[in-house]
């Protein structure tokens, strides 16, 4: 490591599950690996997945306390292994770096990284996504809640510079995971998708990229906060509230703008389920024309109640999406910067990362960021 880092630095803490974020001093973390970086953190992205982390309701995660979280950061390249990886020596100190958390030190000869199998999101062999053997920041090791973090330079995407490190943070799970969910969805411009939980952090980004894409969106909510937020971004998206207008009034209307009165031709094309619930599954499903594809991002405990009759007599594709490949990773950065596509957010200080948490808490979408240049 370079001799002009501090010794220690400030983080998060969790202690124990359903408890509050401890903030004091530790020893900075070290480079075991050639592909290992180590980055200054500029901003670090509360998700969904830290509170369910946070709850315990992650069998199995974090493997050990006390434990940093945050899988979405952003942060500025400070030193390298000794004898760096050709990835990790591509990147220089200095260097502004998005980190997503998946997948960090992936084994690189299973059956996953030898040959990568999604066609979507597709990364060079030997590395995956979905390596099973792999880690992640903030979920099975420590991530972005502190003033430095490990990082695998093979995560990693170069911030263009337009974007700043507060605008790119939440791009690295919510940003590549929704875009990722589109590029799933299969459609050429001029198709209809319908982004179910459309005022969230996922939700309102999505909105933002499918009509940038070309797509014809229906963005659908039931919460007065994020139907706010929806409706503010002006994308040009149709926005309904799930409480005033049932899916077969809408789809009766969407056959009323074709002319068209055929159930099975009428409805949207592909529709991207984003809430942990039966009820915007079911009604996502509803809206769907026959053939359609319904895309899966959400993963509730108790899973999804599934309609055999949608399944085989009206050929509806139930397909999972989880997060997207470096490619697809960089893919996103660039069309966000070249579209303005940026997520709505709130920034706090490292030192009130419990305040945050207490505004997730009260539904009002969008992002929450820690931006640590309000700690310095």
């Amino acid at each position: 490591m370079a001799s002009t880092l501090p010794e220690e630095m400030h983080g998060q803490f969790l202690d124990a599950f359903k408890k509050v974020y401890v903030l004091r001093s530790v020893s900075l973390p070290q480079l075991t690996s050639p592909h290992d970086i180590l980055v200054k953190v500029d901003a670090a992205s509360y998700c969904h997945t830290d509170a369910v982390l946070a709850e315990g309701l992650m069998p199995g995660f974090p493997y050990s306390f006390p434990h940093i979280g945050c899988h979405e950061f952003a942060g500025t390249v400070v030193a390298h292994f000794e004898s760096p990886s050709l990835q990790a020596s591509a990147l220089k100190v200095g260097d502004k770096v998005g980190v997503p958390g998946r997948a960090f030190h992936p084994c690189g000869d299973c059956f996953e990284c030898r040959e990568p199998k999604d066609p979507v999101s597709q990364d060079e062999p030997g590395y995956s996504v979905y390596c099973p053997h792999a880690g992640n920041n903030g979920i099975s090791k420590n991530g972005g809640f502190a003033e430095y973090a490990v990082v695998d330079a093979r995560q990693l995407a170069p911030i263009p510079t337009s974007m700043t490190s507060v605008e790119t943070a939440p791009l690295m799970c919510a940003g590549i995971t929704i875009y990722a969910a589109l590029k799933r969805c299969s459609l050429q411009p001029g198709q209809r998708v319908g982004i179910m939980g459309c005022g969230g952090g996922l939700g309102h980004l999505g909105l933002q990229y499918a009509t940038k894409m070309g797509l014809e969106v229906l963005g659908i909510d039931n919460a007065d906060g994020p139907l706010r937020l929806a409706r503010s971004l002006n994308t040009g998206a149709r926005i309904i509230n799930a409480n005033d207008e049932t899916a077969e009034d809408i789809v009766k209307q969407l056959g009323k703008d074709d002319g068209k009165i055929d159930r099975g031709e009428i409805g949207l094309d592909a529709v991207i389920i984003l809430p942990e619930s039966q009820q915007a599954f079911d009604y996502g499903v509803k809206l769907l024309k026959d053939h359609g594809k319904c895309v899966v991002v959400s993963f509730p405990a108790k899973g999804f109640h599934i309609s055999a009759h949608d399944v085989v007599f009206r050929d509806i594709s139930i397909i999972g999406s989880l997060v997207g490949s470096n490619k697809i990773l960089r893919e996103m950065l660039e069309f966000s910067a070249n579209n303005n596509v940026r997520a709505v957010t709130k920034s706090f200080p490292l030192a009130k990362l419990n305040e945050l948490v207490e505004e997730y808490h009260k539904g009002c979408g969008g992002k929450l960021v820690i931006d640590l240049a309000l700690d310095r």
